[in-house]
């Protein structure tokens, strides 16, 4: 299980507001914010950003913040947080496995796709190689 503080994140404004928003969307196998409350975060923080409806479309409900301002920012974060702390939750708790990608490597990338596959040619789905210590311990 992964958790993130709702008051203290760790991150900045802008990378908690599209994490939560993600988080919102993404149907995760387990977390503990309620379906109709992950909808009414998104719905807010689009409010502030759009004009129009929120789409309905799942594919469609991601968060854009690049044409909005610092207070935009800020009260996408403030809503978040209200939101959270009215229905009791100081920390976010979710599970959910990596996802396959949505999209193939653009056919620029593939080079360099192929020369790190060269570089390491080991097991590719192993994200760390056997018998290392994990980063930070030696």
């Amino acid at each position: 299980m992964q958790s993130l503080d709702v008051q203290n994140p760790g991150m900045p404004d802008l990378q908690f507001v599209l994490f939560v928003s993600a988080l919102c969307t993404a149907n995760p196998n387990q977390i503990n914010v309620s379906e109709d409350l992950r909808r009414t975060i998104f719905d807010r923080c689009w409010a502030l950003t759009h004009t129009e409806a929120p789409p309905t479309n799942p594919k469609e409900r991601i968060l854009d913040l690049r044409g909005g301002t610092e207070l935009t920012l800020e009260a996408c974060v403030s809503s978040i947080r209200s939101l959270l702390v009215e229905a009791s939750i100081t920390t976010l708790v979710w599970d959910h496995p990596v996802s396959e990608p949505t999209r193939d490597s653009s056919p620029a990338a593939i080079p360099l796709i192929d020369r790190l596959g060269q570089l390491y040619p080991n097991d590719p789905d192993r994200v760390d190689p056997p018998n290392q210590p994990p980063p930070g311990q030696l």
